[in-house]
């Protein structure tokens, strides 16, 4: 969930954990003009696709704003979460909510996800979550700066949350696996391998 989303219900004082270990934890969700958080039936419906991959996963929740979607990964077992957040006082928040939830296995990083996806990366995620500012338009260029500078594992998955179907134009390798809305969001998920990859059997 990112902030500086575009003009919209206000956002609620916070949101739950709904799933796992830390099932039920309560989440702030920053008074940030046009905030607009996950919807909860998106997340669940997101976690219960991922549930044969999320055990054992390194995760990239980018554009983290309130983390919801990161700290739902490591409720539910991921190996690790990276948290990218370019806001440094919500990076802040959401390190004070890893401790205060005593979650060592995450780190948080105050950048702007685009600079830092136009890097060669230090490490491959197993799955990859993109809800960057609906007005920004930034699903097109992030994710195609992941398939470009080795962000991915082979395969991965990459979740990417817009306000409509037709975000993005899937890199070479990528295939659809599943679509959902919820009101005026739509969340994809994709498979994503190089061309010529392969796929694992399921």
């Amino acid at each position: 969930m990112s902030t500086r989303r575009a003009a919209g219900p206000a956002p609620p004082g916070h949101v739950r954990v709904i799933g796992g270990r830390l099932r039920g934890s309560k989440l702030g969700v920053p008074v940030v003009p046009g905030l607009r958080p996950t919807p909860q039936r998106l997340r669940q419906t997101l976690f219960d696709w991922l549930a044969p991959v999320i055990h054992g996963a390194r995760v990239l929740d980018a554009f983290a704003g309130s983390s919801a979607l990161g700290i739902e990964a490591l409720s539910r077992g991921a190996a690790h979460v990276l948290f990218v957040e370019r806001d440094r006082a919500q990076a802040e928040a959401v390190e004070a909510d890893l401790r205060r939830l005593h979650q060592a296995n995450a780190t948080v990083r105050c950048a702007d996800a685009l600079q830092l996806f136009s890097h060669d990366a230090a490490e491959r995620f197993d799955i990859v979550l993109l809800d960057p500012p609906f007005e920004a338009g930034a699903w097109q260029r992030a994710v195609d700066l992941l398939a470009a500078h080795g962000w991915l594992a082979q395969p991965a998955w990459v979740y990417v949350e817009a306000a409509t179907a037709a975000a993005i134009a899937p890199p070479r390798g990528w295939r659809l696996h599943r679509q959902t809305r919820a009101g005026a969001v739509w969340g994809t998920l994709y498979h994503a391998a190089e061309p010529g990859g392969g796929w694992p059997e399921r």
